[in-house]
């Protein structure tokens, strides 16, 4: 081993490689044995995430360096889901943040990283924790008190404690893509998911929530307060948004839509409008819409905003006005690589797709995924019955419902495969 003490927070992210260099995946915990009073916590493996997303289980045994900079394993690994079995813990999801009383009688602290180290035999003992005095919180929200390193042995879990704030979580994987989160929080038990997404800022969870499996965004989102649940839905793509408050009672849909701002609530109540598995009900009523008369220029300052998806920029929907849904009559499209080929004053309306048909509203999934696979489309319009548009179809909003319904719990190998499914 190349080094002999380290800390888990310094692990986490980390690429973890074979033998050869080739990169196996990413760190994304440890997994340590509770031995009781009189012996160390030992770390017995890593949690690790291969391609696919799936976390699997390395053994101790088979990590043959391991420093701040790199993990090389040895051996073949088996990429088998990992799951949590008799006393064995998780530092990063299970420990961060859970509340201890120092034997001195100095009181309790929080628990904020743990420091691993290689004893002769070649074990890994959690020797060190590394500790902080609780005092509130500052003024921006961040935790706030004295930080101690301490012995193992020095301090005992409080009774009935359980994960806190999960603020030590949070920050060590606030550059995490929001999918990798929402993957990790899945695989949490409960109560500590709810206290994990409760430490999200309402940005970050709409974010979250929107690459969870329904059950858990109905979970999460039940255990908010009732204003708090409206802002997050507020932040959240109004697709999104409506078909979470579809797997909700209608009193409580009603309650939220009334307490999220009128803009917001119009566009998600449009959707709920609509049959499900079908245009209306998945597409995003906001997408790209300029005039004939604006300018290359224009269009692409529009698309440039963060807050617009890769997906909904691919395509400028170019309309009659009004410019709001639904809008003044179609006229056609312009395509984001249309956009670089011509100089930054031309009106939209000279270079025009007139050939991308709008799907109905009212037309099924099916038809729209085919011919967004036919056309080579990451994003077609949707018209109601007088050719007005009323939103448009992403491939990503498709995708969610051509897939089996526990798709984010599945083994990618478990997933359906395309070439083999039917037309």
């Amino acid at each position: 081993m190349s080094s002999s003490k380290i800390f888990v927070a310094r692990l986490l992210g980390l690429d973890v490689f074979d033998p050869l260099g080739d990169r196996l995946g990413r760190l994304r915990d440890v997994v340590v044995l509770d031995r009781g009073l009189r012996n160390a916590p030992l770390a017995i493996g890593l949690v690790i995430e291969v391609p696919g997303k799936k976390r699997v289980f390395v053994p101790m045994t088979r990590v043959t360096s391991m420093d701040s900079g790199q993990i090389i394993t040895t051996g073949l690994i088996n990429l088998r889901r990992f799951s949590r079995r008799g006393a064995e813990q998780t530092v990063a999801a299970d420990l961060f943040d859970r509340r201890m009383t120092l034997l001195d009688g100095e009181g309790e602290v929080v628990l904020e990283d743990a420091g691993l180290e290689q004893q002769r035999n070649g074990d890994w003992l959690m020797t060190e924790l590394y500790v902080r005095k609780d005092a509130g919180r500052s003024t921006f929200g961040r935790p706030r008190g004295e930080h101690r390193l301490i012995a193992w042995n020095e301090a005992r879990w409080t009774s009935g404690a359980e994960p806190q704030g999960a603020t030590s979580f949070v920050a060590h994987h606030e550059d995490l893509k929001p999918a990798d989160l929402a993957d990790m929080i899945h695989d949490m038990p409960a109560k500590r998911r709810v206290e994990v997404a409760s430490e999200l800022q309402d940005e970050r969870l709409a974010d979250v929530l929107q690459e969870l499996p329904d059950d858990d965004q109905v979970q999460i989102l039940s255990h908010l307060d009732i204003e708090r649940a409206a802002d997050v839905l507020e932040e959240m793509d109004p697709d999104d948004a409506a078909d979470l408050l579809h797997e909700l009672p209608d009193s409580q849909q009603e309650l939220l839509l009334e307490l999220m701002e009128p803009e917001d609530a119009d566009d998600v109540r449009r959707l709920l409008e609509y049959e499900e598995d079908t245009a209306g009900s998945v597409m995003t009523p906001v997408p790209v819409i300029m005039a004939p008369e604006d300018t290359v220029a224009e269009a692409m300052a529009t698309i440039r905003q963060q807050e617009i998806s890769a997906a909904r920029a691919s395509l400028v929907l170019v309309v009659r006005p009004p410019l709001e849904t639904p809008t003044g009559r179609y006229l056609g499209a312009v395509h984001f690589q249309q956009l670089l080929r011509y100089p930054p004053p031309e009106p939209l309306g000279n270079i025009l797709d007139k050939d991308l048909e709008p799907v109905s509203d009212l037309a099924p999934i099916a038809h729209v995924t085919r011919e967004l696979a036919t056309y080579n489309l990451t994003c077609i319009p949707v018209v109601n019955e007088q050719q007005r548009v009323v939103g448009a179809v992403t491939v990503d909003d498709v995708l969610d419902h051509i897939l089996p319904e526990d798709w984010r719990a599945m083994d990618p190998e478990d997933l359906p495969n395309p070439t083999t499914s039917t037309q």
